[in-house]
C-alpha cells in the first residue's frame, strides 16, 4: 500500500480496518450478534412481564371464542389498575380443574352480591342497590332459558375477589363451582384474538 504524507511531511497512518479486513468482518458480527442478543433479551422480558398469548381449550367462552383461538393477554393490567366487569380474562390453574388456564368473563366485582335468577344474572352493588346485569356478549342461542346452568344463591364477593363465568353458561366450570378469584390468580386481560385470521376481533 502506497504511504501518503500530510503537509507537514510526516507519515499518515492508514485506518485500522485498511490494516486488517478482518477487524472490519469481525466487527460487523460483533454488531449484529449485539443486535440479536438485544431483540432476544426485549422479547423475554415483554413475554415475561407485558404480553402473553393464550391458545383457548374448549367451549366455555362459546361463541365469543372458538375452541383453538389465539389470543393476546395484556399482562400489565392489574399492575395498575382493577379488573372490570365485563373484562375478559386469563387465570392460573385453580385446584379442581382440569384446564392449565382458563379463561372466563369478570362478572362480579369485589364487595358484591351476586345472584343467578332464572338464567338472569342479579348484582347487588356495595349500596344495597340490586340490578339485572345486560350482557350483550351472551348469544342468545347459546344461552336458552333452559340451557344456562341453573340458579346460583346469593353470593358475597370478598374484597380482592371476582366472580367469573364462561359466555357458554351450561359448559363452562366458574365461579358457581369455584367459587369467587382471587385477583392475584389473574394472568392478564385478553384483549383481541390474533389467529385465526378470520376469527380477528376486539375483546
Amino acid at each position: 500500500m502506497t504511504e501518503t504524507r500530510d503537509p507537514s511531511g510526516d507519515l499518515e497512518e492508514p485506518h485500522a480496518d485498511e490494516r486488517d479486513p478482518l477487524t472490519r468482518g469481525a466487527r460487523a458480527v460483533f454488531d449484529w450478534m449485539l443486535v440479536v442478543g438485544i431483540a432476544i433479551l426485549v422479547a423475554v422480558l415483554v413475554r415475561t412481564f407485558v404480553l402473553a398469548h393464550f391458545v383457548v381449550d374448549g367451549t366455555s367462552m362459546a361463541t365469543t371464542l372458538d375452541s383453538g383461538d389465539r389470543v393476546f393477554v395484556n399482562k400489565l393490567s392489574y399492575r395498575f389498575g382493577e379488573p372490570d366487569r365485563g373484562d375478559v380474562i386469563v387465570l392460573h390453574q385453580i385446584s379442581g380443574t382440569s384446564q392449565r388456564d382458563l379463561i372466563k368473563r369478570v362478572i362480579a366485582l369485589p364487595g358484591e352480591e351476586i345472584e343467578i335468577r332464572s338464567c338472569e344474572v342479579l348484582i347487588t352493588d356495595t349500596d344495597g342497590t340490586t340490578r339485572r346485569l345486560i350482557e350483550p356478549y351472551l348469544d342468545p342461542q347459546v344461552v336458552t332459558p333452559g340451557n344456562c346452568g341453573g340458579d346460583t344463591p346469593p353470593t358475597p364477593v370478598p374484597p380482592e375477589h371476582i366472580y367469573v363465568l364462561g359466555d357458554n353458561r351450561s359448559g363452562s366450570q366458574d365461579s358457581r363451582s369455584l367459587g369467587p378469584i382471587e385477583i392475584d390468580e389473574v394472568v392478564g386481560r385478553a384483549f383481541v384474538v390474533f389467529w385465526p385470521r378470520d376469527n380477528w376481533q376486539w375483546l
